[in-house]
């Protein structure tokens, strides 16, 4: 009876089971709306397949800054591959996939840039991501044996700060890692101040901050708002230089230091932590929430703003590829809200909420407050 049972609770779902039939697949192709239905799953299926191909196009599009090109005007393909030295036939293949991509669009034989194209090079971060990408590709180009724990990711090398406060003492290093998180962190600003109101903050900390962006962002939101930047100590010069040239060197209070081995400093009525807990693992996690709970006063509130995981159900943008990639760093991990929730409660906050963000491939957002 017990064999009996588990069986069944491990056979595929009904769904599962048609999907599994070629006589439910030929069906389908002869049934109209069953039809559509069945060319859109299928379409979904070779994008996944193809996913990894279209994401190479877009690295040979930018690297050949062929888009940063098409900005001063359409250009035949005879042009493009002289600027790019690449051969004429070969170009028209790229710039066809860029079309299929819909990011360049052909019109009386010349390439025109699209409105995604052009929002792609405007929108902060997607392109120096782009560009970072090729390390995340080698470390999964034998994706079984990233999977198993089998290989040493490269990545894990390209963020060695996460290990502890050692790796950050290399200046060009913390330069490399904050400008990169500086590129993206105006949109994660931006979508964070879509759900959360500061207007009743007198200073807002921000640990792990790197060289300032966000609170750059956020001093011009609230031009009468203090606040504290905490981070290690090889980020301190690229930050005193962005707060000075946004005006804000004596709004902002600067001290340098490692939540793994130091206090946090008190004074400030919210602490932010911004694409922080996900470059960490838990037993990290829950000492750094533990110190941001002593840090702040009762009533205190806490923000955490970092893309999250789907948790019960998947998200795409979030547990594919920040998932993977957090993994790849080795000592991170995507967590979902319900699993950041509990983790703020065992430290001590009381009236978590989650705010699901505006482009959750971006940022969401959970807030909480120190008990009174």
């Amino acid at each position: 009876m017990l064999k009996a049972s588990t069986q069944a609770a491990s056979a595929p779902g009904w769904a599962a089971r048609l999907g599994l039939s070629p006589r439910f697949h030929a069906f389908c192709a002869r049934v109209p709306l069953l039809r559509h239905i069945a060319r859109a799953e299928g379409r979904a299926l070779f994008d996944i397949v193809s996913g990894f191909v279209q994401s190479q196009a877009l690295l040979a599009l930018v690297e050949l800054r062929l888009l940063h090109r098409l900005t001063d005007g359409p250009l035949p393909t005879g042009d493009l591959s002289a600027f790019a030295r690449v051969p004429v036939e070969r170009m028209a293949v790229l710039m066809q996939a860029g079309a299929a991509l819909r990011l360049v669009k052909r019109r009386g034989g010349l390439w025109h840039l699209t409105t995604r194209g052009a929002a792609f090079l405007t929108v902060p971060g997607l392109e120096a991501m782009v560009r970072h990408h090729p390390v995340l590709y080698r470390d999964l180009s034998d994706p079984v044996a990233f999977f198993r724990g089998e290989t040493q990711p490269e990545l894990a090398g390209f963020w060695p700060y996460v290990f502890g406060a050692g790796g950050a003492a290399d200046p060009a290093l913390a330069e490399r890692y904050s400008a990169l998180m500086a590129d993206s962190q105006g949109l994660v600003a931006e979508d964070t101040l879509r759900v959360v109101d500061l207007s009743d903050v007198t200073r807002l900390m921000d640990v792990g901050g790197g060289t300032g962006a966000f609170l750059a962002a956020v001093g011009a939101e609230y031009p009468a708002l203090a606040m504290t930047l905490f981070d290690l100590p090889a980020v301190v010069p690229a930050a005193t230089a962005r707060f000075a040239a946004a005006g804000m060197a004596g709004r902002v209070g600067i001290v340098a230091g490692s939540f793994r081995d130091d206090a946090l400093p008190a004074g400030a009525d919210a602490i932010s932590l911004v694409r922080v807990l996900y470059d960490h693992a838990d037993a990290t996690v829950a000492a750094l929430l533990r110190s941001v709970h002593a840090a702040l006063p009762a009533g205190g509130r806490l923000i955490v703003s970092e893309p999250m995981s789907g948790g019960v159900r998947p998200d795409p943008a979030t547990d594919v590829y920040f998932s993977v990639y957090t993994l790849a760093m080795q000592t991170g991990r995507t967590r979902s809200a319900a699993e950041i929730s509990s983790m703020m409660a065992a430290a001590g906050f009381e009236n978590i909420a989650i705010h699901r963000g505006f482009r959750p491939f971006v940022t969401s957002v959970l807030t909480a407050r120190k008990g009174v």
